[in-house]
């Protein structure tokens, strides 16, 4: 069998170093060499190819990139020329997709998803965003494009959204997006997917007075199991979104009384050594799923490659 060979660009903190040396050492009993540690930041685009120190990433087999505390623009600018040459884990549209929050809720309901109420307007319609206010009570401004828990600010009067006004035009945003705040128990389902398989679930909970369940907001990590609805749901959130891996942060509605999804993330964390420690065991059928997705879109490589030759040959 021809040995084939990837990038990878893995996050280092939280253990990811040793999932990223699981990873490596699994695809060589598959025939794959990994070239490890490829950030996009230091790559160049030259005449028709994607250098890293020398090597041509355009002609490797598969990029699987999978850093999301480090990428910045110039990264994501590469990844989209390269995913037009070689496949990516994931694929760029959709991990584009899941980085924009509207963009995602938007095709999310259009597919019959339950979300968040929300709503997008132009930045000038500062009537329209009263008139929601009004309506909702208490809502949610999200930057579309931030992660972590980044930027999300609460609403839950007429004062404070004249006071947040001033701040949003000076950062010459073009619309604001906004969601009905939820009323839920301050806790949220993180159910992870790859290539449409259940991989394991965990809890999160708020710290403190916050309402947001983001670690980087002070919330924090609890055993938790996802029933089947809920599983249902974030496999059904992948699918629409189109990712080959994905985190699905899922929340009960107790007005409505039903399961809605919060987020799809493109680059959902593995458990942690401490959180390992915990109960959450799902590491191991995580790498699993993924060097099988790896291998399958390799091969598939290879036999597109060769029906070329073929036809170059006759």
């Amino acid at each position: 069998m021809d040995r084939k060979k990837i990038a990878m660009w893995m996050y280092s903190n939280g253990g990811g170093d040793v999932i990223q040396n699981k990873l490596i050492d699994k695809l060589k009993e598959r025939y794959i060499d990994v070239l490890s540690d490829i950030n996009l930041r230091e790559a160049i685009a030259k005449n028709g190819h994607i250098i890293h120190n020398g090597i041509k990433l355009d002609k490797l087999d598969l990029m699987f990139s999978y850093n999301a505390g480090e990428q910045t623009q110039y990264q994501l600018y590469i990844y989209k020329a390269l995913n037009n040459v070689i496949p990516m884990i994931n694929e760029y549209n959709s991990f584009e997709l899941s980085e924009d929050k509207f963009q995602t809720a938007f095709l999310l309901r259009h597919n019959g998803v339950q979300t968040a109420d929300y709503k997008l307007c132009h930045r000038d319609d500062t009537h329209h965003l009263k008139s929601i206010m009004k309506k909702w009570n208490k809502m949610v401004y999200k930057p579309t494009d931030g992660w972590g828990g980044r930027g999300l600010t609460k609403i839950d009067s007429q004062e404070t959204l004249d006071m947040l006004m001033p701040f949003l035009n000076q950062m010459d945003l073009r619309y604001f997006y906004v969601e009905k705040f939820i009323d839920y128990d301050n806790t949220d389902y993180r159910v992870d997917i790859v290539n449409g398989e259940f991989v394991g679930c965990y809890g999160r909970k708020a710290g403190g007075n916050d309402w947001r369940t983001n670690i980087t907001s002070g919330g924090s990590v609890f055993n938790r199991e996802a029933n089947d609805e809920v599983v249902a749901l974030a496999k059904k959130a992948t699918l629409v979104t189109g990712l080959d891996i994905a985190g699905v942060d899922i929340i009960y509605d107790r007005e409505k009384e039903e399961y809605i999804v919060l987020e799809v993330n493109g680059i959902p964390a593995f458990a942690t050594p401490e959180q390992e420690k915990m109960g959450l065991n799902f590491n191991d059928k995580k790498i699993d799923l993924i060097v099988d997705l790896i291998e399958k879109k390799t091969i598939k490589v290879e036999k597109e490659r060769r029906k070329r030759k073929n036809r170059r040959l006759k």
